[in-house]
């Protein structure tokens, strides 16, 4: 079921090129204070991921939300209501 979440959470993952320094930054906004700073994207997607399964634990410990996720639909596909 964890590993169900973190697959669904990562397709909402967006990620930029800092100019600054040109690392990658990832980020999921579904999922508040996940976010992760690296200088490779592939880096910056294991660390994203990383933090988001330690978010989930900590959430789980200290029994706070975890706010649902739906699987990301291809355009042009509508939700089933």
């Amino acid at each position: 079921m964890i590993r169900k979440y973190i697959q669904t959470a990562m397709e909402y993952a967006k990620y930029e090129i800092l100019q600054d320094d040109r690392t990658y930054y990832g980020e999921i906004e579904e999922c508040p204070g996940v976010y992760s700073n690296a200088p490779t994207l592939e880096k910056c997607r294991n660390e994203l991921e990383e933090v988001l399964e330690e978010w989930i634990l900590f959430r789980v410990y200290m029994n706070l939300e975890i706010p649902p996720v739906k699987p990301v639909r291809p355009k042009g596909d509508v939700w089933a209501k």
